[in-house]
């Protein structure tokens, strides 16, 4: 299916909705995606009336995260080396440019929320959960590093319960989600989600804007999301895993739902 419209974008008064529409492959994140997000918040980032961004998926899902058939090419290892840093240096700049949005961005998750996908509702300020959501930073099963989301898992979870997350890389649900802090509420379907979405617009709603801009740079100016340097080492440390042998048989057993070779 071609990526028509990857992103879908509507707006009421001051609320603008961005939902990732590749139901069929529950929302990973493609080239033409990650374009029609750049795009998107280049537009917001010098929208002063816009106040809300809400980020969604369709079908039921949130984000897969990186649609792992692009990680897979018939390129050489020097050219796949190449691209995959280029990709993963601009995933990093999205999370911090979603991040520093002066709107109040609200991610509201449903299904699948891994990998990226948890980049994404990390680098929101307030993220809500449906009951049935499930998260997880699998990267490492796949022979892969989770790079540019670290710093946005540790901002929200801490550290010590990053470290269990993307080390034993196992699904978990809503519930543990909100006990280890990756969500800040979980509520206990779609239409009750929406609910909730809605009155947290109504509540930042009742906020000036100017005063609500100025207090998410003063979130920003409490510290960087990472030492300086680290975009790049994880760019680099993503490029090299994923033209590697691991990620070959990583992403094979993955698509194949097999163990890979190195487990047993």
């Amino acid at each position: 299916m071609a990526d028509h419209d990857p992103l879908l974008v509507t707006r009421e008064g001051p609320v603008v909705r961005a939902t990732m529409n590749r139901p069929e492959r529950r929302n990973a994140l493609s080239t033409a995606m990650g374009a029609a997000w750049d795009a998107l918040l280049a537009e917001l980032a010098a929208d002063a009336t816009a106040r809300v961004l809400v980020i969604g998926g369709a079908g039921g899902h949130f984000c897969a995260g990186l649609d792992l058939t692009e990680v897979a090419s018939d390129e050489t290892p020097e050219q796949k080396l190449a691209r995959q840093t280029v990709r993963n240096r601009r995933t990093g700049q999205r999370f911090a440019d979603i991040s520093a949005l002066p709107q109040v961005v609200i991610a509201a998750v449903e299904g699948s929320c891994h990998a990226g996908g948890l980049g994404f509702a990390c680098a929101a300020d307030i993220a809500v959960a449906t009951a049935t959501a499930r998260f997880a930073a699998p990267e490492v099963r796949r022979g892969l590093v989770p790079a540019q989301i670290l710093p946005w898992l540790a901002r929200r979870a801490g550290r010590t319960a990053v470290t269990r997350l993307v080390l034993e890389a196992g699904v978990i649900d809503a519930a543990e989600a909100a006990r280890i802090g990756l969500m800040h509420q979980v509520v206990v379907d779609a239409t009750a989600l929406e609910r909730q979405v809605q009155a947290t617009i109504a509540a930042v709603l009742e906020g000036a804007p100017r005063a609500l801009a100025e207090t998410k740079g003063l979130l920003a100016a409490l510290g960087p999301i990472a030492p300086e340097g680290y975009a790049e080492a994880g760019a680099a440390a993503f490029a090299r895993t994923a033209s590697s042998a691991e990620a070959t048989e990583g992403i094979a057993a993955f698509k194949a739902k097999r163990k890979p070779n190195w487990v047993g």
